[in-house]
């Protein structure tokens, strides 16, 4: 599984790309075939507390799953994202199991 991790605007830090890194592999048991991960980190409005959005995007052979969110911290944003594909993740593979 490759992780690529952007930040826009920003220099994501040693500790928050392990972070991200711990927490996205943690995908692979709900679906072993991923092949990509695609992290995006902006600041959005640097005035507002509310500002840090993450986006996940996951590439699995025949599709691809997405999640956004927007929270007070990156950390917080990527545990809703992870939390959000799981669910996606899992709803794929028992449509899968059905076929």
């Amino acid at each position: 599984m490759d992780i690529r991790i952007q930040s826009i605007h920003f220099d994501a830090s040693e500790q928050l790309q392990a972070f991200i890194q711990k927490k996205v592999s943690k995908l692979e048991k709900y679906y072993e075939d991923i092949k990509k991960v695609e992290v995006s980190l902006k600041v959005v409005k640097p005035e507002t507390a509310e500002n840090k959005e993450a986006g996940i995007k996951i590439l699995i052979p025949n599709g691809e799953f997405y999640a956004s969110k927007v929270c007070d911290t990156f950390e917080e944003a990527i545990d809703l994202d992870v939390e959000a594909l799981e669910k996606q993740l899992v709803k794929y593979k028992e449509k899968q199991r059905n076929k």
